[in-house]
């Protein structure tokens, strides 16, 4: 009875449910289908269980490495290797989002990539794979643009083996025979199918047996296999061994380096060594009566040796076996399964993901960050996500491409498509909106103007808000006849860690989900999951909307390492998931369909095993990141001087090839020429300079459209722009910086607005834990350049409370690499909207742009009426000049300058200004600093201004506690600073209403008081 489903109790089962599996009656060719009217081949199958065991085994050497503490995640794929169909029945150029269960996926992508999936049986029609779709969705409406980008697939949309190269240009030409599914060259000889080692070694010990038979339990827990020691550098080490190559680079096969030879042998020769026997190549004294002959070369399964050609040449299949009877006659076995190539897809995905596991800088994607699953030639975008916080990104990613799709085709960002770097540049490269004048934004490949987006998550995360809000967007849109081509896959294995999903509740969630087409499947039936795969994906490419599909699973070998399943678990429960895994399904179906037998399929797990193991050998001595600014490289690279050529260079085309347009947009009234502006106007102006500049860029959130936004700061951008490039979005934050995060990785240049800052609160992981984290875990290859528009702060009068006046930015001064800008003057929020979209386009930049509500339609600072806060707006031949770089503050000087100086941002700026006017009066001479940007602070501005005085007064009007006012003590302090320090803050209270809000916030009162005090010490 099973008590426990440890790696070696799931080993040992697998290895015993092989050795139970009969021996096919008679042998079929990997060509033909599984059987009869069945969507996948007997090749197809093959790699979709090389794609599973290599998942499997990966799973095995992460805990085998985490045991002596070298690996570092064990969160494993048991169980959930049916997700490889889901890859089988997409497109390697499809957008990926998977969660952290998606092993076998990523193989089989991988495989996809490299041409190494073989493509489906030639009288497959796409009825057979997906019977459920109407003629209309077998034969889809397309455009001439569209059937350009669909020749070369099959009906059923599937990928054949003329698939674009892999990493290294690998096309699988090398191995592949001209039907796709057999290596050239394998054959059978007297003494069986020729047995050699991928790398060409012996792999038989003394006695004769193959040691590929050793189970993976022993080779991953270190123990001795059939008198190799573990430490060994593989089986058979020494002559023959790894000595000769056989474990190696690729390349290095030993003797002569062909990989059918071995090692040489005593007397110096080499022999072809016979391995175990191929379902079929029963010895000639079991087919019958008398002697028979094992001849190379034959036509198909069954079939009798006297059908030949007209010139009596028999047509065989390369690599199958005739064998004649005692009457003479002869029969025709299929070749043995192709043998696993050591340098395949399967290898090189398994390199990347245990690279993953032991933190190595040379990981693909994450560069030793995190263990994720990612690769941008794969398509496969990183997420770390455990809660589904990823599917919104993949509702706006889908809305992205379809809108691009509509006008001209998407565009990937990251290094993987940059524009190459200039002699000196980093390698990043610039990538960026999908522009085409020249503007810095250098664009990559194009997404195919069909694909789709996948997007995976497990059971439990059907109840997170992030999923409630994707389905719901994802609904929202299509009610409304707006296309989100996205395939969301919920693999249902029952469990959150330990609580359960009630029985039925996760099919009637999202069965009810509006607008979602509902498709379910059984994943330990690899035959029918696949046809509802193909059927899903081809429905949503056909018809461009969303369709969820319910992958039933298993959970094998616990959530991780460290989880006893036995304290929450019956045995009978974990006895029941284990004759369901899907990966003993897969082996069945090739075994029940004559494809091979138990025995075949036992090596090939061994064999893959011994390769894995290799490779987590090989990684574990790559270097690690051994410094902080490795670690924090691509977090939010900083290149200022190309942020400041490309702002530059938009003035340029602003007044000149782009001037015409220019006026058109703003009806003939140039801003420039349109007098003093108020903050709100500065950045309506600068929003339409940028979506001139920027046709990449879009505008959206709550009511930004039709109304112009609830303070008109977005009044007219929908005329101008037109509500493909303006509009209005459903009431969720959520959604909205997840229809930003999706945009940007399109290619976009998205530009969400969050209505007030206290509604930021209930989405803000969406920027922390997925908009900051994506050029984090995809070392730069993809990225997400966004700028959210905030309205906040506080001191708005006449419609107060919490929400409309929250004063809180310390959850955003939390996030790595996030940007915060704070404009306080009109004549500083166009150069800072400026610089913000210049560093979305030029470095993937993340930005937060705080509105001051306040200060939005304000024009007097001293008195009513002086005007003296609003200010002109800078002709785009003076924006060069007029440049804000990230981190640089403002600094005002206000009677002598030299005796305070008052550190401030936002509303603090005018009350400041305010205070060293009644300051002057007094002969107090004050420098008031404007910070401009939160983040990162303009340290050495403030270190500057704070020693020209030696007071220094910070002026918060945000919370006394996790304020702004912090970060700035902190930075004098570790500068070094012994001047005197004071602070202004805001009260560690919400807002409340009307006057009362005096009681709680910063006045001017208290800023010429404070500063009294300071010099008065």
């Amino acid at each position: 009875m099973l008590s426990d489903v440890t790696p070696q109790d799931l080993d040992d089962r697998f290895r015993a449910a092989l050795g139970e599996l009969r021996v096919p009656a008679q042998r079929r060719d990997l060509g033909e289908p599984l059987s009869a009217g069945a969507p996948l081949t007997g090749a197809q199958a093959l790699a979709l269980f090389d794609a599973q065991l290599t998942s499997r085994l990966l799973d095995l050497a992460a805990r085998w490495l985490r045991s002596f503490g070298e690996g570092y995640y064990t969160i494993g794929s048991a169980g959930h290797e049916s997700n490889a169909v889901v890859a089988a029945a997409l497109r390697p150029t499809d957008p990926a989002l998977l969660h952290y269960r998606s092993g076998a996926f990523y193989c089989l992508r991988a495989a996809q990539a490299a041409g190494g999936f073989p493509a489906a049986a030639p009288d497959l029609t796409a009825a057979d794979a997906a019977p459920d779709l109407t003629a209309a969705d077998a034969a889809p409406d397309l455009t001439a643009a569209d059937a350009a980008d669909l020749a070369g697939t099959d009906a059923a949309g599937l990928i054949g083996t003329d698939a674009a190269p892999g990493p290294g240009g690998r096309d699988g030409s090398d191995r592949a025979g001209t039907d796709g599914s057999h290596p050239v060259g394998t054959h059978v000889t007297a003494g069986g199918p020729a047995a050699h080692h991928a790398g060409g070694t012996d792999l038989l010990d003394a006695a004769g047996t193959d040691v590929r038979q050793a189970d993976a339990r022993s080779y991953l827990a270190g123990a001795d296999v059939d008198g190799v020691p573990a430490d060994a550098d593989g089986p058979g080490a020494g002559a023959g061994g790894a000595a000769a190559g056989g474990w190696g680079d690729a390349g290095s096969t030993g003797a002569g380096d062909d990989p059918g030879r071995t090692g040489p042998d005593a007397a110096g020769a080499s022999s072809r060594i016979p391995g175990p026997r191929a379902a079929g190549d029963v010895p000639v004294e079991d087919r019958g009566a008398g002697t028979g002959t094992v001849v190379g070369g034959a036509p198909s399964s069954g079939e009798r040796f006297a059908d030949a050609t007209d010139d009596g040449v028999a047509s065989l299949p390369v690599g199958a076996a005739v064998v004649v009877d005692a009457a003479g006659e002869a029969t025709v076995d299929p070749p043995p399964l192709p043998p696993s190539d050591p340098v395949d897809a399967y290898a090189e995905a398994a390199r990347d993901v245990l690279r993953g596991v032991v933190a190595s800088a040379r990981e693909p994607i994450a560069g030793g960050r995190h263990k994720v699953f990612g690769r941008a030639d794969l398509a496969v975008i990183p997420t770390t996500s455990t809660i589904a916080s990823h599917l919104p990104r993949a509702v706006g990613l889908g809305l992205a491409l379809e809108r691009l799709r509509r006008t001209g085709g998407g565009r990937r960002t990251g290094a993987d498509v940059a524009d190459p770097a200039p002699a000196g540049a980093d390698a990043t490269g610039v990538t960026g909106t999908g522009t085409a004048n020249g503007s810095g934004t250098g664009i990559g490949g194009a997404w195919p103007a069909d694909a789709i987006v996948v997007c995976s998550f497990g059971d439990a995360s059907v109840n997170h808000a992030t999923a409630t809000a994707a389905f719901n967007t994802a609904g929202w849109y299509d009610h409304t006849g707006l296309r989100i081509p996205v395939l969301f896959v919920c693999e249902d294995n029952g469990l959150g860690i330990s609580v359960r999903s009630p029985r039925g509740w996760v099919e009637a969630t999202l069965r009810a989900k509006p607008g979602i087409r509902y498709f379910a499947a059984d994943g330990a039936d690899p035959v029918e999951a696949y046809r509802v795969a193909v059927e899903a994906a081809a429905w949503v490419r056909r018809h461009r909307r969303p369709a969820v599909l319910h992958l039933a699973t298993v959970r094998l070998m616990g959530h991780a390492g460290a989880d006893a399943e036995t304290a929450y678990r019956s045995p009978g429960e974990l006895a029941a998931d284990a004759e369901r895994d899907p990966l003993l399904a897969t082996a069945r179906a090739l075994v029940e369909g004559g494809f091979a037998d138990g025995a075949e399929l036992l090596a090939r797990y061994d064999e893959r095993g011994w390769q894995i193991r290799r490779i987590a050998e090989e990684v574990l001595d790559e270097p690690k990141l051994s410094s902080p600014a490795e670690v924090v490289a691509e977090l939010s690279p900083r290149r200022p001087v190309r942020v400041s050529r490309a702002v530059a260079e938009a003035g340029v085309r602003a007044a000149g090839p782009g001037a015409g347009a220019r006026a058109e947009a703003f009806g003939g009234r140039l801003p420039e020429l349109a007098g003093p502006l108020t903050l709100a106007q500065s950045i309506n102006a600068a929003l339409t300079d940028g979506m001139l500049d920027h046709p990449g860029m879009a505008v959206f959130g709550e009511d930004v459209a039709a109304k112009g936004g609830v303070y008109g700061v977005t009044k007219g951008l929908r005329d101008r722009f037109g509500p493909a490039r303006v509009f209005d979005t459903l009431l969720d934050e959520t959604s909205i910086l997840g229809l930003g995060l999706g945009a940007g990785l399109a290619g976009m240049l998205p530009v969400p607005e969050i209505q007030y800052l206290a509604y930021l609160h209930n989405a803000e992981d969406q920027l922390r834990g997925e908009a900051a984290t994506m050029r984090f875990f995809s070392h730069g290859a993809f990225r997400n350049p966004m700028v959210v528009r905030v309205a906040g702060l506080a001191y708005q009068e006449g419609f107060g409370g919490h929400f409309h006046n929250d004063n809180s930015l310390a959850v955003l001064r939390d996030v790595p690499g996030l940007v915060i800008a704070v404009p306080a003057r009109p004549d500083d929020a166009a150069p800072l909207l400026r610089s913000c979209l210049a560093a979305a386009a030029v470095d993937g930049t993340v930005s937060v742009f705080v509105e001051p509500v306040a200060l939005y339609h304000t024009r007097d600072l001293y008195t009513e009426g002086d005007g003296e806060w609003a200010a002109g707006y800078a002709e785009p031949g003076g924006w060069a000049a007029a440049h804000v770089p990230v981190g640089r503050a403002r600094v005002y000087g206000v009677g002598s300058a030299e005796d305070v100086t008052i550190v401030t941002f936002g509303n603090g700026v005018r009350m400041s200004l305010r205070a060293a006017a009644t300051l002057a009066d007094e002969g107090i001479g004050s420098r008031v600093v404007d910070l401009r940007w939160i983040a990162p602070l303009p340290v050495a501005d403030i270190i500057r201004e704070a020693s020209a005085t030696g007071r220094v007064l910070v002026v918060d009007e945000t919370r006394r506690s996790g304020g702004v006012g912090e970060g700035v003590i902190a930075a004098l302090v570790d500068a070094g600073y012994v001047g005197a320090a004071r602070r202004v803050a805001g009260l560690d209270s919400f807002v409340p209403l009307g006057p009362a809000a005096g009681q709680v916030l910063v006045s001017e009162e208290a800023i010429t008081q404070g500063a009294r005090t300071l010099l008065a010490r």
